[in-house]
């Protein structure tokens, strides 16, 4: 594809978007059925009806292709260790009980009388805190696609392009610790040949499902990595991306330069990378380059900045994506990680000078952003 036809191919995206609602409908509903003023039915339905809705905005917005999974009732790295089988042992009891499913959920989250919850800690250098999974030796896991494959039959029954977005296995396993009475010296990393099966299974399953790509995401490898870790992404990605019965692969980063990974997962058998051009990562275009870029694969190039809460700078981020387009096969406009990260809509402030007013972007205004970008450089910056 020349440059040319990349940029006339190009479309716009989100990795994810505020959970909560525009008045914190689903805070409001999980508390409600932790005290048991809410039924696990109610809770439910107010959760679809926010993801329908994020869906309808994104996608009136101009979101040509919108996530799914990113969705959750309370942290997306615990999701996924529902997804792998990864329950703790003393939490067992509650998750296998006759009663509601999401009681053994929230066993984890928050813990009960007899058990004590996960550990909750800071998702990288955001506000935003992740519950660490813990993991051993004798740590089994079973593939659990069923959150995974409802969102995305969800989106596609409203007649959504629709993306599954994943906690990648090596971010998965790095960001873990060792379970209790496991030895301290313990690295959940050694069980990737254990995990990767199960994550083979959930791609297979969201390809049957209509899954057309499906992201994941990997931002601890924009962290300074060892040799053995940076091996272990390369034989994931190889594995992953050598799979018969899978839909295509998109692995993302976002934070930070993917520095020392970026020729790894540029020379992985997988069919895109998102990556974060922003100044947080500032490096990624000359590194992309310098690895000769993605000759017949995916870019998504995240130019406007998913973290802060400021317009984007339009001129700066056409010129970053014209260069971006001699580098890929096709090249996508982003946000630079999820939005989950930013308030849902500057529109609805009210107590805000606006003349600062003026100057905010939160999620929806980044979201028409993206769009903007993406329009810009399909049809020329008059749009």
């Amino acid at each position: 594809m020349t440059a040319k036809s990349a940029a006339a191919a190009a479309r716009a995206t989100v990795y994810g978007y505020p959970r909560q609602g525009a008045h914190r409908e689903l805070k409001k509903a999980v508390e409600g059925y932790w005290k048991g003023r809410v039924g696990a039915d109610a809770l439910r339905e107010t959760a679809a009806g926010l993801r329908r809705e994020n869906w309808r905005q994104l996608a009136d917005a101009g979101i040509d292709e919108v996530p799914t999974g990113d969705f959750s009732y309370y942290d997306h790295v615990l999701d996924t260790s529902v997804m792998v089988g990864a329950v703790p042992a003393r939490h067992r009891a509650a998750v296998d009980a006759d009663a509601d499913a999401l009681d053994g959920y929230f066993a984890m989250a928050r813990g009960t009388q007899d058990v004590a919850p996960l550990e909750m800690t800071k998702w990288f250098d955001t506000n935003y805190h992740y519950l660490v999974p813990e993991l051993g030796p004798d740590t089994v896991f079973a593939a659990d696609s069923a959150k995974q494959v409802a969102e995305l039959t969800e989106a596609r029954a409203l007649g959504h392009t629709a993306r599954p977005v994943l906690v990648g296995p090596v971010t998965y396993l790095l960001l873990a610790k060792p379970a209790p009475g496991v030895a301290a010296g313990f690295a959940p990393l050694t069980l990737l040949d254990r995990l990767l099966p199960v994550y083979a299974e959930v791609l297979a399953d969201l390809r049957a499902a209509g899954a057309e790509w499906v992201q994941l995401d990997e931002p601890t490898l924009v962290q300074d990595r060892t040799a053995a870790e940076l091996g272990a992404a390369a034989r994931a990605y190889r594995d992953l991306g050598a799979l018969a019965e899978r839909p295509k692969l998109l692995v993302a980063s976002y934070f930070d330069r993917l520095g020392e990974a970026l020729p790894v997962l540029a020379k992985a058998p997988v069919d895109g990378l998102a990556l974060d051009f922003t100044e947080a990562a500032a490096g990624n275009l000359d590194d992309l380059a310098a690895v000769g870029g993605l000759p017949g694969k995916r870019l998504i190039a995240g130019v406007v900045n998913g973290r802060n809460v400021w317009l984007d700078d339009f001129e700066k981020s056409l010129a970053t994506l014209a260069t971006l387009l001699g580098l890929a096969g096709r090249v996508d406009v982003a946000a630079s990680c999820s939005l989950l990260h930013v308030p849902l809509d500057a529109a609805a402030e009210r107590d805000i000078d606006p003349q600062i007013l003026r100057w905010l972007s939160f999620a929806r205004q980044k979201t028409a952003e993206v769009v903007t970008l993406a329009r810009g450089l399909a049809r020329g910056r008059d749009t």
